[in-house]
């Protein structure tokens, strides 16, 4: 928004200058976001505790210790996310770009689904919340636009056509696979699979939100960089104008993430849920598809990515076998019924996910 209202003074006002670059406006977002969350986050933690009462149900199969240690711990802390997500981008963003709107919608769209499971669990007091299948359809209804709507800003910005439905593989130059309407399916699949990836992730304090962060710092850098022909040209990589914008996102994101986390550090005041975990996830998986980076996602995603397997192996493996591979899935819970502490394996958590997105940036110079 400041850069609308600013534009016009651009080359008269020295000081409005400033807001022609992304960088500057992407750090006014994240300290917007990181400020809102702190104001906001106290307040809202004892508002939700005064209306949510026994907080979020914990699961009754889970970690014994979760039991004493979570319970009474009000849920829904996504609002505060996607409060200071949100200002933070609206405020710094450049409103004109398409991008940016696309990966609003999402995160918007995925926050809402999110809100009515967290609302019934806490209301019937029950783990069970949204059916699965109506989620899922409210999940892929959403990705679907997104999605459309990527293609279309792709060509509104001068994209070649074919190039708007193609993959990108890392490691290669320029290496493109167009999968024609296909690309809709599979775009749909990264951004559903990425929400409920991060989804299931959340859940022990702090573990999926310095992942999301780093992620969100990666992909900003990535955004900035096929944002921006005369890095593409250096690299080698493909061009994708409009989509540097998306730093401005990617920071605000950050900036919320780090407010949250000053909540949610163990023992956490708050947790996200469903709210903050599938809106998060979303996010990425639209901020890839846009940049035509779905691939490097699995790879600085990989944290998320092994959750989610784990839960598929485990279902799986009891459907067929009867028996189980993992003490208990998600694999976090895994590792607690093996007896480790839950900061070691968040930790160990976050260590990988620095790996695996340092990985993902390797991929733009080595091809």
């Amino acid at each position: 928004m400041l850069y609308l209202l600013l534009e016009s003074f651009f080359g008269e006002w020295q000081l409005t200058n400033l807001f022609r670059y992304i960088s500057f406006r992407s750090g006014g977002a994240l300290m917007t976001a990181l400020v809102l969350v702190f104001l906001f986050g106290e307040p809202m933690i004892g508002w939700l505790r005064r209306k949510q009462g026994k907080g979020q149900p914990i699961r009754a199969d889970g970690p014994e210790s979760h039991i004493i240690s979570k319970a009474g711990t009000p849920t829904m802390g996504g609002f505060m996310i996607l409060l200071g997500v949100s200002v933070g981008t609206l405020l710094w963003g450049d409103l004109s770009n398409t991008y940016i709107w696309i990966v609003m919608f999402v995160t918007a769209g995925y926050g809402a689904i999110g809100f009515i499971d967290d609302y019934r669990k806490v209301t019937k007091q029950t783990t069970d919340g949204l059916g699965g299948k109506i989620k899922l359809m409210g999940e892929f209804g959403i990705a679907l636009i997104a999605v459309v709507w990527s293609t279309h800003a792709a060509r509104s910005y001068g994209v070649e056509p074919g190039v708007d439905t193609s993959l990108a593989f890392p490691f290669f130059k320029d290496l493109l696979l167009n999968l024609g309407p296909l690309f809709y399916i599979f775009g749909c699949l990264v951004i559903v699979g990425a929400g409920n990836a991060v989804n299931l992730t959340d859940g022990l304090d702090g573990l999926a939100i310095v992942p999301v962060m780093i992620a969100a710092a990666t992909f900003g850098v990535i955004a900035y960089v096929v944002g921006r022909v005369d890095f593409t040209e250096y690299l080698q990589i493909h061009y994708t104008p409009g989509t540097g914008e998306l730093l401005v996102f990617c920071a605000a994101l950050i900036g919320a993430g780090l407010g949250f986390l000053w909540w949610n550090a163990p023992p956490a005041m708050i947790f996200m849920g469903d709210t903050g975990s599938l809106s998060l996830g979303g996010a990425l998986g639209a901020i890839a598809v846009s940049i035509k980076h779905e691939i490097v996602l699995g790879i600085v995603g990989g944290l998320f990515v092994l959750e989610a397997v784990s839960v598929m192996v485990q279902v799986a493996s009891f459907k067929l076998t009867g028996k189980r591979v993992f003490r208990m899935a998600p694999i976090h819970h895994h590792f607690e019924k093996k007896g480790w502490a839950e900061p070691t394996i968040v930790i160990r958590f976050w260590i990988i996910a620095v790996v695996l997105a340092l990985i993902g940036l390797a991929t733009l110079k080595l091809r």
